[in-house]
């Protein structure tokens, strides 16, 4: 098990403050691999390297993506954090259940903005969510403070003796970029026969495709299989 597997996105963060003491937080528990997201503030600046004080090696190293999907490809397992709960069929996990998680693969944790946090459409990306337990009337956490929570819980399980569910060693778990690639293989196919009508409602239909997906753990060879499917469909029209 391997602190290098796990990696701490941020989506569109808004403020270099935060994007510095998330980077220190990363650098409390020595996890290294940080990833923003079309941040607000120029990244990286010299705020966000003062505020990430003996973490600015971090912060140098981290990669910064346009939008959410390609930073995703190298990617196993991700776990989105929401302050709410969403009425998806989605997993929706505790802390405690982190202890489950197979650590073994690449794992990424998914923080939305300070503003507004993640929307459904970004959520449809997970393997799971995960809520922090907080007072009922006030919810809200800094940035920082919901990445140092998780850290600190990831970091207590992956040095426990504590084991993960274990599967046949015979099945490889098919690899985020794979999921993504045979997404995109059906979504284009359903494009091309005009599936998504009306109009309007395509974002919402591509959210739930993107849930039934992700959500069923699909192995390596399942997942060629049903690329293969939607392939030999396009063949036919």
């Amino acid at each position: 098990m391997s602190n290098n597997n796990i990696s701490f996105i941020l989506h569109k963060p808004q403020l270099s403050e935060n994007i510095g003491a998330c980077a220190r937080a990363m650098k409390n528990f020595n996890f290294q691999k940080l990833i923003v997201i079309d941040p607000k503030p120029i990244f990286p600046n010299d705020k966000i390297l003062a505020t990430s004080v003996g973490a600015k090696n971090i912060v140098s190293k981290s990669k910064n993506f346009d939008n959410l999907e390609p930073a995703l490809k190298n990617i196993d397992i991700v776990i989105a954090t929401s302050a709410r709960f969403r009425n998806k069929n989605t997993k929706h996990i505790q802390l405690e259940d982190l202890k489950k998680i197979d650590y073994k693969k690449k794992v990424a944790f998914l923080f939305g903005s300070e503003a507004s946090g993640l929307s459904n459409n970004e959520i449809s990306y997970a393997n799971y969510t995960l809520q922090i337990p907080t007072n009922p009337d006030f919810k809200s956490l800094n940035l920082s403070h919901s990445l140092i929570i998780i850290a600190n819980t990831v970091y207590g399980s992956i040095n426990s003796k504590t084991s993960s569910f274990k599967k046949s060693k015979k099945v490889k778990e098919a690899s985020k970029k794979d999921i993504l690639s045979m997404t995109n293989l059906c979504i284009q196919n359903l494009e091309d026969i005009g599936f998504f009508k009306p109009k309007e409602k395509k974002p919402i239909m591509l959210e739930n495709l993107r849930n039934i997906f992700y959500r069923m753990e699909l192995s390596s060879k399942e997942t060629r299989i049903l690329s293969g499917v939607f392939a030999s469909l396009a063949k036919k029209r």
